[in-house]
């Protein structure tokens, strides 16, 4: 693996934290946007007020491998102003902003290796140099750099008292881990917190989803056979805003509450090898692999457009479509790529990858908003309880999602009616009847 043309100790010449970004010169862009995304994010800036004050993450190193956004920025500045030393390392090749990146560098002295279109081995680069900051807590977003410390940075483990993970796909890398009882520090699976799966994945995965294909392809969306393999709480988001924009969804699922509730909730319920003919837009968001497989690219009408909303590049078969194409592929709009059957055109938004920050901007920053309070106090909540905590997969405390959902309501100025004294005892007691 080669390391960051930078490499860890860049930039100290001109007073800078190590990094390799982009281009620096793009920090003041990326600095007006980080504060523009803050306007949306009132529980972080709660919590960074109060971090700000008490200092509950002094001295501790916390490297971070999460997509370099203005929100993930605001989520670094928090746990900054909570005393930690953090770094940050890009999650996926495309999610990166560049002028982010630089921003958080020169604007804000934190140290960030991450470049929009990283290669292979850039990204792992990156994740090296995040790596060698040797952090006390790790930070991610796919459990990439879990797996990395893991497998070949194995005498980083005793330093590492826990971790949290933001998505689902983390998660079940995770879990698989767990069960092997290969994880070696406990890690907070973010991606449970009520405020964060059912906000972030179905709000936010919804709208961002949409947004991505629209701004690849400007199509009406209106009166299209749009087909959403997955319906977990992204699956779900994303079926509801086609279906608000007038078009008729299919599901696909294997697990049959989902595909009962798909159906319940108005979509149709197909087997992809069914949807493959009559489908205009396909979306996958499972978390697996070779969900839209070469059979059903031979199925696929002219025209046929597809994008991922899972993490990984691995849920539409690439190798297969292209072998199909016998190498007839070009990019006709930026970030869609036609593959040329023969008798037919198929097109693929994003290389396959994450659509919502390949394509566009990712979640709206209100809805990350909920995901990165969660990120700021499970860490706060790690540190004050490492002593207890078991290696393995833990959920978000309960009084972190209710301080998260609190703090949000405070924000938006609704206030909740509290419980009479009557209503408690009676909610206490079991010898009420009828």
């Amino acid at each position: 693996m080669t390391q960051p043309k930078s490499g860890p100790a860049a930039g100290r010449a001109d007073g800078l934290p190590a990094h390799d970004v982009a281009d620096i010169n793009l920090a003041a862009e990326g600095r007006r946007r980080i504060e523009w995304a803050e306007r949306e994010m009132p529980v972080l800036r709660q919590i960074r007020a109060r971090f700000e004050a008490e200092k509950p993450l002094a001295g501790l190193r916390i490297a971070a491998c999460l997509h370099v956004t203005t929100e993930t920025a605001n989520l670094m500045r928090t746990l900054r102003a909570g005393g930690a030393d953090v770094v940050l390392c890009a999650s996926n090749p495309l999610s990166t902003q560049d002028d982010t990146a630089a921003a958080l560098v020169a604007e804000y002295g934190i140290p960030v290796f991450a470049r929009h279109g990283a290669d292979r081995d850039m990204y792992y680069g990156h994740l090296n140099a995040a790596a060698d900051t040797h952090p006390q807590v790790t930070m991610d977003d796919g459990c990439d750099l879990v797996t990395l410390i893991h497998q070949e940075r194995r005498g980083q483990l005793p330093e590492i008292f826990a971790g949290t993970e933001e998505t689902t796909t983390g998660v079940i890398r995770l879990r698989a881990m767990a069960a092997d009882k290969a994880l070696g520090y406990p890690v907070v699976a973010v991606n449970e917190a009520m405020t964060k799966h059912m906000f972030d994945n179905r709000y936010g995965t919804g709208q961002s989803t949409v947004d991505g294909i629209l701004r690849a392809t400007n199509l009406l969306i209106a009166g299209r056979h749009v087909v959403v393999a997955g319906y977990g709480w992204c699956g779900k988001g994303i079926a509801s805003r086609f279906r608000g924009m007038g078009a008729q969804v299919a599901v696909v699922e294997t697990d049959p509450v989902h595909a009962l509730e798909a159906l319940m909730d108005g979509n149709l319920v197909m087997t992809i090898g069914d949807a493959a003919p009559w489908g205009d837009i396909f979306v996958t968001s499972t978390g697996d692999s070779h969900i839209i497989r070469r059979e059903h690219f031979e199925k696929m009408r002219d025209g046929a457009i597809m994008a991922n909303a899972g993490h990984f590049d691995i849920e539409i078969d690439l190798p297969a479509l292209e072998k199909l194409a016998r190498g007839r592929m070009r990019e006709v709009r930026r970030n869609v790529v036609e593959y040329d059957l023969g008798d037919r055109r198929l097109h693929v938004i994003a290389e396959g990858r994450l659509v919502n920050l390949g394509a566009a901007e990712g979640h709206p920053a209100s809805v990350m908003d909920m995901s990165f309070a969660n990120q700021s106090l499970a860490v706060e909540w790690l540190r004050a309880h490492r002593s207890e905590l078991e290696n393995g997969v833990l959920g978000v405390p309960a009084g972190i999602d209710n301080e998260v959902a609190r703090l949000k309501l405070r924000a938006m100025g609704i206030e909740l009616d509290p419980l009479t004294e009557e209503q408690s005892e009676y909610m206490r007691s079991w010898q009420h009847g009828t």
